[in-house]
């Protein structure tokens, strides 16, 4: 073989590990902002991973993944949104909540965010219009915020003329205005007393029930929150100790013990938001991207929660209900 023809060769063999350490170097980095934390949120992440291997792309292979969980102090967000940024992430996965989105979007006007929101996305500011989204921003709108008004209907049924009910809401919510005024509406057009309670914190929630107990409460409706998401365990663990029945807003509370839940399907939403994250990172752009809505809603009852609380549900909302946990 002559010389230059051995030149050519070795130089072309050489190049071949340097463009697939280059490959292996653009392996497109995705952030992932949530306002609470990884435990309970452990489904939902499930699903989102599947929904990027729906897109073609696998965690630790074709795609790495910087997580950053706010553990529900809000005001850490502003600063793992700007880490993220920092670390030249190509799309910011914001969920946990509108706070979670409100921040992403405050640190950059130019990386694509792709969220879940449970609010209306257009009504609080995040996107021009759900066909189109205009900007960096696109997403799902789970449709949690206008849920709360059936879920207070369902527990009616189950609970035998209850004289008062407590509503539930976490006041840091962007949407908590919204949800309230539209379960005070559904309270007075049913002729029902309600009484509205704040959580923020653990704390808060342990001294709620103990209100509860002192207004002698028939019945809790638990509002749609990543806060009280996190604290799943501990509010069902709360209803039970307490013997209250409770209705809440996803099918992994009444899992846990709940009484029954209403609302749609978050892991589903969470599956979507991996798959327009793919969309996103092989080129398309937020913009042109129209905000998904979730229309996947699932009825869920605990009849072994219901038989502990020595509560008969009706038949029709067993036939009703799109699972029923014995």
């Amino acid at each position: 073989m002559r010389r230059r023809e051995f030149m050519a060769l070795l130089g072309g063999a050489a190049a071949w590990p340097l463009t697939a350490w280059g490959q292996q170097q653009r392996t497109p980095l995705v952030g992932f902002l949530n306002s609470a934390s990884p435990g309970p949120f452990a489904p939902f992440v499930a699903a989102f991973r599947q929904g990027l291997r729906e897109a073609g792309y696998v965690e630790g292979d074709t795609v790495e993944i910087e997580y950053r969980w706010a553990e529900g102090q809000y005001d850490r967000l502003p600063a793992l949104a700007a880490d993220l940024i920092r670390r030249q992430v190509a799309v910011i996965v914001a969920t946990g909540g509108a706070v979670s989105i409100v921040a992403a979007k405050a640190a950059t006007t130019t990386t694509p965010i792709v969220f879940s929101s449970g609010a209306d996305p257009v009504q609080i500011g995040l996107v021009s219009s759900l066909n189109r989204p205009g900007g960096n921003l696109t997403g799902v709108y789970l449709f949690l915020s206008g849920l709360d008004p059936k879920k207070l209907g369902l527990l009616r049924a189950v609970v035998p003329q209850p004289a008062l009910i407590a509503v539930l809401f976490n006041p840091n919510n962007p949407d908590a205005r919204t949800r309230l005024t539209a379960v005070q509406e559904a309270a007075h057009a049913a002729g029902q007393r309600i009484h509205i309670l704040h959580a923020s914190t653990e704390p808060d929630l342990d001294a709620a029930f103990a209100t509860f107990d002192q207004l002698r409460v028939g019945a809790i409706v638990v509002g749609s929150d990543p806060f009280f998401n996190s604290k799943r365990d501990h509010i069902v663990k709360l209803a039970a100790r307490h013997a209250i029945p409770a209705i809440y807003e996803g099918r992994e509370y009444a899992l846990a013990g709940g009484l029954m839940s209403y609302g749609t399907s978050i892991g589903d939403g969470y599956r979507q938001v991996g798959i327009y994250t793919g969309r996103v990172l092989k080129g398309e752009k937020p913009a042109d991207l129209p905000v998904v809505q979730s229309t996947k809603f699932e009825f869920v009852i605990n009849l072994k929660t219901a038989k502990t609380l020595g509560l008969e549900i009706p038949p029709g909302l067993v036939t009703a209900a799109d699972e029923v946990i014995e």
